[in-house]
């Protein structure tokens, strides 16, 4: 996006690290904006309140894979002449009032990693509004060059290439690329499966005293990629870490998504950053505990989930909700 020294880009307190250091490694100054306690995503009005003559884009997140508010960060990148770069590391099937997100923006960012709903181990795509900015990230991802290897090796193939630009080692290898093409034809089942799971951990643990997430927006649809409660020790009576120790003790994993970036040293230490700063996302990142949600989830595991958790907050285990045969892969839920 030809960012320079002293360009800034607004984006959420509440990530993952690898979105404010694209930011940085771009070579511009990121500016954190707290985010809504209910939704876990960009303010509009904080980053409307935010915007500066050295803004140059926005970079928003789909947390957990619900769409932002993109009607309002689309009126101010018209309004302001500012870009929109999506992250939607946990947005695949994501949409917003029909249409899919990634598309609203100049680029829209994927990711294929591990834990992600396409799996090919490393790697991502990116979605490009215009066809320049796709040409030069193929050249970027490759050294910079102007032709890969399927394009000099091939029949009556004695062409050179031309370094255009001091590119990266990023592309995506052909392997992968070949484990993620064959998950395409999976991806609405396995949103399915995800929904039903999501939908009865609603159900089954909406007596506890823990901060569920809210249900989707109207108009939008969730990608269902993360289940994130909210361990409030006032309300709960016990600490996040131990809540995740007595999950880990019945052989429940959990994950933390996420710490508040200036939580993390390099950033309070680079630009000053303080957690008292965005307090929203301070309290949502130090109270915030993943439960296990996959496809791959069988009904006994979402009720070994749910009993774990009944008895991390000491709630007697009450009968679990069967799931729908239909996408069951045990025909019994347990409980």
């Amino acid at each position: 996006m030809g960012l320079k020294p002293g360009d800034e880009v607004i984006t959420t307190s509440l990530t993952f690290c690898a979105t404010v250091n694209a930011i940085v490694h771009a070579g511009a100054t990121p500016v954190l904006a707290d985010v809504d306690p209910t939704s876990m995503n960009l303010e509009p009005e904080q980053v409307e309140s935010l915007i500066t003559p050295r803004t140059r884009a926005v970079l928003p997140v789909h947390f957990a894979g619900r769409p932002c508010n993109l009607a309002a960060l689309c009126r101010m990148r018209d309004h302001f002449g500012l870009e929109i770069v999506e992250d939607c590391a946990h947005a695949v099937e994501a949409e917003y009032r029909g249409r899919r997100v990634g598309t609203f923006g100049r680029l829209g960012c994927f990711s294929f990693y591990a834990t992600k709903s396409v799996v090919t181990g490393e790697g991502g795509m990116v979605l490009a509004e215009r066809p320049g900015d796709a040409r030069r990230l193929r050249t970027l991802a490759l050294h910079g060059m102007s032709k890969g290897a399927w394009e000099r090796f091939t029949e009556g193939g004695c062409d050179t290439y031309r370094v255009e630009e001091a590119g990266f080692k990023y592309n995506m290898t052909d392997l992968q690329a070949a484990l993620g093409v064959h998950q395409l034809k999976r991806i609405h089942a396995n949103w399915k499966r995800r929904r039903q799971i999501w939908e009865c951990y609603q159900t089954e643990l909406a007596d506890l005293p823990l901060l569920l997430p809210a249900d989707p927006e109207p108009g939008t649809k969730h990608a269902f990629h993360l289940y994130t409660v909210r361990v409030d020790e006032a309300l709960t009576g016990v600490r996040r870490a131990g809540f995740m120790r007595a999950l880990a003790a019945e052989g429940v994993g959990t994950g933390i998504h996420y710490l508040s970036i200036p939580e993390h040293p390099y950033y309070r230490n680079t630009f000053g950053w303080v957690p008292e700063q965005f307090p929203k996302a301070m309290r949502i990142g130090r109270q915030t505990v993943s439960l296990p949600l996959s496809a791959g989830m069988s009904d006994s595991d979402v009720g070994r989930v749910i009993g774990a958790v009944r008895k991390a907050v000491q709630r007697p285990r009450r009968c679990v909700a069967r799931l729908p045969r239909a996408s069951c892969r045990s025909a019994v839920c347990s409980g």
